[in-house]
């Protein structure tokens, strides 16, 4: 009795052993040889369609809270202005306020700067806003790029593209290591921008008297380059 239970247990175990070897050899992994990695690129130049801009208020004062009123006001009728802009985004910045010292490390005032950000599509309503703003604010920076939804339909189609290409090179270097053909271990799609430089940079500009109005600007947005790259490793089968 203890032998033939000994023996069921022995062709139990024999069996799993067979299974897991069997469920090995079917999803085997790549053997490490006759492999290349390679990269492939594909690329599109398109017309930035969206403008972005920071504009800040600075201020001065003996108090921190005269600085905040100071300051919040600017803000709080800046917003008011943009209000009249629906098709652009206003955000409020970031805000700093830090004391003044005098020679014995005495307090004898505060400095404080506090900005809005602008996002549009809409150039011309962007362009006024700022010479609007310009009475009361700075203008920080500018700088144009692509808007999201513009750049996920390019980046959707790049990536088909690499794809392809990734596809393509795979067959030539098939062909000229003289190999029946490939199978794909690992490819990674990458997407990448490249935008240009901000149009302006820390700029220095004097708000203008509240009795002179400040002329709007032309854009000129420039373009940026939407780009995809398709890099992994084939193995080639003889």
């Amino acid at each position: 009795m203890k032998n033939t239970l000994l023996n069921k247990l022995a062709i139990a175990s024999g069996t799993a052993c067979l299974m897991t070897a069997m469920m090995g050899s079917a999803h085997a992994e790549p053997t490490g040889y006759d492999q290349l990695s390679f990269q492939t690129e594909v690329k599109e130049e398109v017309q930035n369609d969206e403008v972005r801009a920071s504009m800040y208020k600075k201020a001065q004062a003996s108090t921190s809270k005269a600085l905040a009123t100071t300051l919040n006001t600017s803000i709080n009728n800046a917003m008011k202005i943009a209000k009249r802009y629906p098709s652009v985004t206003v955000s409020t910045g970031q805000q700093r306020t830090y004391p003044r010292y005098d020679k014995n490390d005495k307090i004898i005032g505060w400095t404080g700067q506090a900005s809005i950000d602008l996002k549009s599509t809409d150039f011309a309503a962007t362009s006024q806003l700022i010479a609007d703003l310009q009475e009361t604010l700075v203008m920080d920076n500018l700088n144009f790029g692509v808007s999201d939804s513009k750049k996920d339909a390019l980046e959707q189609k790049l990536m088909t593209e690499a794809s392809r290409a990734f596809q393509q090179q795979a067959k030539n270097l098939t062909r000229a290591w003289n190999a029946r053909g490939y199978r794909v271990v690992t490819v990674n799609l990458n997407t990448g921008n490249n935008y240009p430089r901000p149009m302006y940079g820390s700029m220095n500009m004097k708000a203008e008297a509240a009795d002179a109005s400040v002329p709007s600007q032309s854009f000129e947005s420039g373009n940026s380059t939407i780009s995809v790259t398709a890099n992994g490793t084939i193995e080639l089968t003889k």
